[in-house]
């Protein structure tokens, strides 16, 4: 398929076929989903955030052995094991990394000075300003629409990736609430050098989430998830049993330590990779409701391409 971004400078960074990036995603973009999407001539991304530095080890050497296109890996800086898993990742030959949930200050320029390219995620044009200065590459701006951990000012992305593309020199990523052909190009008329699309992603047969988890976000409607957890790490969710506890403590203000003892540990994995849909965090992006069959990536990259082209020739 010819590619209908010739000039992308995003495709020349990162050395792939379309600026499509599969965003890095806690229990569902392992090996599988990262080397199927480069396969696919996107960027696949080894989500490191619910990964051991041991474990994204194996997942970087399986995903090595499955595609022999460039791979990168998210790491969340608020991560207390961040400093390991980028060292492992600079060992296994990674040298594209997306960082996010923290200070792009923290390790860029050790990144830079082992040859790497540095993308940082943002959700405001401020914090996309100081990631810049920090020396990044590029950034990710997602809107709030998007699933997973969020911004907490709410910043719409047909808001937001306008403002960031006039702030910054450097090129821009937009994020949150692209699902198909349609927003691809809206976002590159806004001004965005490639997309990352995160839940369109999770929902492929190479995404390690769980069936249900799967079906879930297929039936989903148009009010199915919310941001949440404003006051302590600001996440999307698909509404569950849990979601109504977390409601509720919200309701009647309680405290951070009781927030916290809620989420204990093992909650999203439990949701997303062991498919408990009451008990779970399922961490998903507004535009599911849009999302109405599970692809390969090479079938989902091919029908995105289709799409964008097709709206391409009407402007």
């Amino acid at each position: 398929m010819t590619s209908p971004f010739p000039n992308s400078p995003l495709c020349k960074l990162f050395d792939i076929e379309y600026p499509i990036i599969q965003a890095g995603m806690v229990w569902v973009s392992g090996a599988k989903l990262a080397a199927a999407a480069s396969n696919a001539g996107c960027l696949g991304i080894i989500g490191a955030g619910s990964m051991k530095p041991e474990l994204l080890e194996a997942h970087i050497k399986k995903a090595k052995s499955l595609t022999d296109k460039p791979l990168a890996v998210n790491v969340p800086l608020l991560y207390h094991l961040s400093k390991e898993q980028i060292d492992v990742s600079l060992k296994e030959g990674i040298r594209i990394f997306f960082t996010s949930a923290g200070s792009p200050k923290k390790y860029t320029q050790y990144l830079k000075d082992h040859g790497a390219t540095v993308v940082h995620v943002t959700s405001s044009p401020e914090l996309a300003i100081k990631c810049e200065a920090a020396g990044v590459d590029a950034v990710v701006a997602e809107g709030f629409e998007a699933g997973g951990h969020n911004g907490r000012d709410e910043i719409t992305t047909m808001c937001l990736i306008p403002q960031v593309v006039d702030a910054l020199s450097i090129p821009v990523i937009a994020a949150g609430g692209i699902g198909d052909g349609r927003q691809i190009a809206a976002a590159f008329c806004l001004g965005a050098s490639a997309v990352q699309l995160g839940t369109r992603f999770a929902l492929t047969k190479e995404s390690s989430a769980h069936d249900n988890f799967k079906k879930k976000i297929l039936e989903a409607t148009s009010g199915e998830t919310l941001l949440t957890m404003k006051d302590l790490v600001p996440v999307r969710l698909m509404k569950n049993h849990f979601f109504n506890q977390v409601q509720e403590l919200e309701r009647r203000c309680a405290t951070k330590e009781e927030m916290i003892t809620l989420l204990g540990k093992g909650r999203a994995k439990k949701g997303m990779l062991e498919g408990d849909l009451e008990e779970g965090e399922l961490e998903i992006g507004q535009v599911s409701a849009l999302l109405k069959d599970i692809p390969t990536c090479l079938e989902l990259v091919e029908n995105l391409i289709r799409e964008y082209s097709e709206v391409k020739m009407k402007l």
